[in-house]
């Protein structure tokens, strides 16, 4: 359950800095998930962090 949380929460963190950004990053989803360009490790770090504590 904890994997499901943290693997939505990285996906859609990634799709708002594309969407935010999309000069610097592309995401296509296939088979997997294909990232392309500079990924903000700060607000990631801290999506990551707030889905193992339970937060939002």
């Amino acid at each position: 359950m904890l994997e499901e949380k943290l693997k939505e929460a990285i996906v859609e963190e990634l799709k708002r800095q594309a969407a935010n950004n999309p000069q610097s990053l592309s995401i296509e989803e296939s088979e997997g998930l294909v990232v392309k360009g500079k990924i903000d490790l700060d607000d990631l770090t801290m999506v990551i962090a707030g889905a193992v504590a339970g937060g939002p």
